[in-house]
């Protein structure tokens, strides 16, 4: 039986899967300690608990993510801040809002990746490390942001 290989697309995606699953530990460590970006990334390359996926990872699609995430955190949280009802984003659990400021920040910064690709992949990674419902939360989230920043890509491509 002949060995599968991997296409480039897929190392690609696989690279910016393992990048998105990092940059949400480093944007939720942020959360907790407050140390800066330069701190967080560094760590992420020598601790023992991350440098093997770091490896994997796509290291400059991780370093934009988790640069936007910390050092435009204003920015970011004024965005997702008007779709939250009822409560500020710091009273969303902190996996989601880590999983929020990640997902924002693909979404005004990457538009090479297509949002549903950016929106499924965020909530794959909330089903598995955010609370039980956190992922529909979520998603219920993300759907409110992207009419504001892909309109055209959303216009584009309407539900089917």
């Amino acid at each position: 039986m002949a060995k599968k290989t991997i296409t480039d697309i897929q190392k690609r995606i696989a690279e910016r899967r393992v990048a998105r699953k990092l940059a949400l530990f480093a944007i939720y460590q942020w959360q907790m300690t407050g140390n800066a970006f330069e701190d967080i990334y560094v760590q992420l390359q020598y601790d023992e608990n991350y440098t093997s996926d770091f490896q994997k990872a796509d290291a400059a699609f991780l370093h934009s993510l988790v640069n936007c995430a910390i050092n435009h955190s204003e920015k970011i949280d004024a965005l997702i801040q008007p779709h939250i009802d009822y409560r500020t984003l710091e009273q969303v659990d902190m996996i989601e809002q880590a999983a929020l400021r990640l997902a924002t920040c693909e979404l005004l910064h990457h538009i090479e990746t297509p949002y549903k690709v950016v929106v499924s992949e965020v909530v794959n990674i909330t089903k598995k490390f955010g609370a039980e419902q956190g992922h529909k939360f979520v998603n219920g989230i993300l759907t409110k942001l992207i009419t504001q920043l892909r309109p055209i890509e959303l216009k584009a491509n309407p539900k089917k």
